[in-house]
């Protein structure tokens, strides 16, 4: 009789937990909720830039005009090529959406890495994506695998690096390789996409009605390796008017540096978008090579970099779903 009692308890639980997530769901997917998401998101991310803005100046006034361009073209490229990571990923899965309309959906989804939590990306990209007949949990499933993806494309560079520049990983982060190997495995198809549909399941959602592939998951660790060269030229190209040496090394080092630093920050799933974190893990990887006032500079000029860059691009995301309905109507 002890084992009958179980069984039914344990239904109820799952069936309590799926209805659970129903309901939060059908709030999530409310037109108003999503407006009022996005608000808080594009306000949090504007604060990011606004609460240390006489710091940022300041550090601005530092650098030179030509050096801040080539690193605000740096940047623009890194979230280009992430984009394009995740949009392959989502071809991967059968949902081939036009190039505009997959960087809109993208990038103003991208404002949700400034909520407190990992998850806000991949609730955001989901339901602007269902808006193109494009199911929620495939969105969801291919934003979770290209954040494994980035991750992991990271700690490639930063292994990647370490033969040439030791530096490149602190004391403190020494842990942070070791995650490689048991990522690479989770991003094969043959485990990635029954954990997903496992954990579909305990949600009460379908499992997926596509699979990644090889090809698929390589295309999108393509782009990723691309992403973080990029967000390295763009540390370089702070550092070096600075007093970092102009060579190889200190691109390798601002390279897998800020790779570590991002794939630190991603773990941190508490600060909006790695906040502090990620400042921490780049600021010990460029003082081998910068003062500390230098260093300040970069970090903050680097984090203002990234932010400014997002709300621009989603602000072009917005503008486009504007126009977009506008010619339909």
């Amino acid at each position: 009789m002890s084992s009958d009692a179980s069984g039914p308890k344990g239904g109820g639980s799952k069936d309590g937990v799926a209805a659970l997530v129903g309901r939060l769901l059908a709030v999530v997917q409310s037109r108003a909720a999503r407006w009022v998401f996005g608000v808080v998101a594009a306000a949090l991310a504007t604060w990011a830039v606004a609460a240390r803005w006489s710091e940022v100046v300041d550090a601005v006034g530092r650098l030179s005009v030509g050096w801040l361009l080539l690193g605000l073209v740096a940047t623009v490229g890194n979230a280009a090529t992430a984009g394009l990571m995740w949009n392959a990923v989502l071809r991967d899965m059968g949902a081939r959406l036009p190039l505009v309309v997959a960087a809109r959906v993208f990038f103003v989804g991208q404002l949700g890495k400034y909520v407190p939590g990992s998850v806000w990306p991949m609730v955001m990209q989901a339901e602007l994506a269902s808006d193109h007949g494009v199911a929620r949990r495939r969105t969801a499933a291919a934003t979770m695998a290209s954040l494994l993806l980035a991750i992991t494309s990271a700690l490639l560079v930063v292994v990647g690096t370490l033969p040439f520049v030791p530096d490149v990983v602190p004391d403190e982060f020494a842990w942070t390789p070791l995650l490689v190997l048991p990522l690479l495995v989770l991003l094969h198809p043959r485990v990635l996409v029954p954990l997903i549909d496992r954990a579909l399941k305990m949600l009460g959602r379908d499992s997926l009605d596509a699979r990644t592939t090889l090809r698929g998951t390589l295309t999108g660790t393509g782009w990723g390796l691309v992403s973080w060269g990029l967000a390295g030229a763009q540390v370089a190209a702070l550092a070096i008017p600075l007093g970092a040496p102009a060579t190889a090394h200190t691109l390798a080092l601002a390279a897998g540096g800020y790779a570590l630093a991002w794939a630190v920050g991603f773990v941190v799933v508490v600060a909006p978008a790695g906040a502090g974190a990620r400042e921490v893990a780049l600021a010990a990887v460029l003082a081998t090579v910068l003062g500390p006032g230098a260093v300040v500079v970069v970090v903050l000029v680097s984090r203002a970099l990234f932010t400014v860059t997002d709300l621009a691009l989603a602000g072009v995301g917005v503008a486009l779903a504007k126009r977009s309905r506008a010619a339909t109507a």
